[in-house]
């Protein structure tokens, strides 16, 4: 018999056990309701038992699209239609005036530092809480990345610490708009303006997010997104840059089409820049994205909403703290669910112990990004060779000392939890199931500890 679990009765015994906690444990329980029973990892029943949406949703759409382009003989974007129409149809969703489409978000952002012409000697400001490509990107071009500590009550960059880490080879200033929520960029721009240091927004996880009604990756001199995977709007790899800037579009367009700025295939050498490559998109994942199109904004929209009851929900559990959204974001487009664990309001329980608990319920769950600044990844670039060459041991040695971030050093080693997006796309009831799973958990957290 399916579960009934409504916000009325949350509410209800979540106020009681807020006034009433022992080491964080409530006296007063769904288990005198007959709704809390012990959590599945003490041998009790999942309080998710069914699969939550499969991630890509496809149909009839996509198949046509892949066996159109395959029939038509006409793969690659030069001299094509397909990917010409996903940029024009992308330019019209987010409002920006040019597109270019890359092949994944990475591609994305290495074209906009290589029209930027970043290289050796110049650096590049990003927040240390990000995925790998934003740190690669600066890497490949033997730039410095230089690490901003997070706000730990948004996992964002923090935006009133960009301004210390400028120095004179600052060339490019470059927040991540992490699990889809837009960073300050009001505090972001002031800075851009005051230094006139050019900002680029990584937004490859945050299709369709809004800051003060106008979409991310369109604030700053470009922006760039994603289209792997996992990402909200997915053509297995993929990606895009947003400008409004004709003449630095036009050089984008050039560094990914090896410094040609033509449209058809060509056997001169590049005519813009003095260096390119290939990262052009392909007429499959063009056509495939123009299908995955026709849902996307039905699909933000309900991840919105499943988010906004989530936060209203969480917000009344001790111990658990939804990411905060800045007061200028008018659409998160919740690539991730984010909040903040609290072991003291569960008896303790590690919050290893927490996610595991939370996987047994039937709930999909991760820690999140972790200390790239401390990482043997990035650390050793203090000791590449070609580094060593171009600035020397002791600006490395500089350079690991300035990246320090006590604030992420806390969320990512106890606190950072993250849902993913394809579970945003359930029920109402699949909601429900999540908070139950997390009150099972705090109500028999002694229990669980000492198992």
């Amino acid at each position: 018999m399916e579960k009934k679990f409504n916000r009325r009765n949350f509410i209800g015994v979540a106020s009681v056990a807020g006034a009433g906690m022992t080491l964080g444990l409530p006296k007063t329980s769904f288990a005198s309701r007959g709704n809390l029973s012990k959590p599945a990892i003490l041998g009790g029943a999942k309080a998710h038992a069914d699969n939550f949406p499969l991630w890509p949703v496809t149909d009839q759409t996509e198949e046509n699209a892949l066996n159109g382009v395959l029939r038509s003989k006409n793969w690659c974007r030069l001299g094509s239609t397909k990917v010409d129409s996903f940029e024009e149809e992308y330019k019209k969703l987010t409002g920006a005036k040019h597109c270019l489409a890359t092949s994944s978000g990475t591609n994305a952002l290495y074209t906009l530092l290589g029209a930027l012409d970043i290289g050796p000697g110049d650096e590049v400001i990003i927040p240390v809480y990000t995925f790998i490509a934003t740190y690669n990107v600066i890497a490949l071009n033997y730039a410095l990345p230089i690490f901003v500590d997070t706000d730990i009550e948004s996992f964002q960059i923090d935006a009133t610490k960009i301004e210390a880490a400028i120095t004179k080879q600052t060339r490019v200033i470059m927040p991540v708009h992490i699990g889809g929520s837009p960073a300050d960029l009001d505090k972001i721009l002031d800075v851009t303006r005051k230094t006139n240091i050019p900002l680029i927004e990584d937004a490859c996880q945050a299709h369709l997010a809004e800051w003060r009604g106008k979409m991310v990756g369109t604030l700053g001199l470009a922006g760039a997104f994603s289209f792997q995977a996992s990402k909200n709007l997915n053509s297995g790899e993929g990606g895009a840059i947003l400008t409004n800037d004709e003449k630095f579009a036009q050089s984008c367009y050039s560094f990914h089409n090896q410094g040609q700025g033509g449209r058809e295939v060509s056997y001169s050498s590049g005519s813009i820049g003095t260096r390119g490559t290939n990262v052009r998109m392909t007429e499959f994942q063009g056509n495939l994205l123009l299908a995955q199109m026709t849902r996307v904004k039905e699909q933000a929209d309900i991840r919105s909403a499943n988010a906004n009851y989530l936060t209203k929900m969480f917000n009344q559990i001790p111990g658990i703290t939804p990411a905060k959204l800045y007061g200028g974001t008018t659409r998160s487009a919740y690539h991730l669910y984010m909040f903040r664990y609290d072991k003291n309001h569960f008896a303790g329980l590690s919050r290893e112990k927490f996610l595991e608990a939370l996987t047994k319920e039937g709930i999909p769950c991760s820690e999140g990004y972790g200390m790239m600044n401390k990482e043997t990844y990035v650390t050793g670039l203090a000791k590449n060779r070609h580094y060593l060459n171009i600035y020397g041991e002791k600006t490395m040695n500089q350079w690991l000392d300035r990246n320090q971030c006590p604030q992420n050093d806390i969320l990512t080693s106890e606190q950072s939890v993250w849902f993913f997006q394809n579970m945003l796309l359930g029920s109402r009831n699949d909601m429900d199931q999540i908070v139950e799973a997390v009150l099972k958990i705090q109500k028999y957290a002694a229990e669980i500890k000492k198992r």
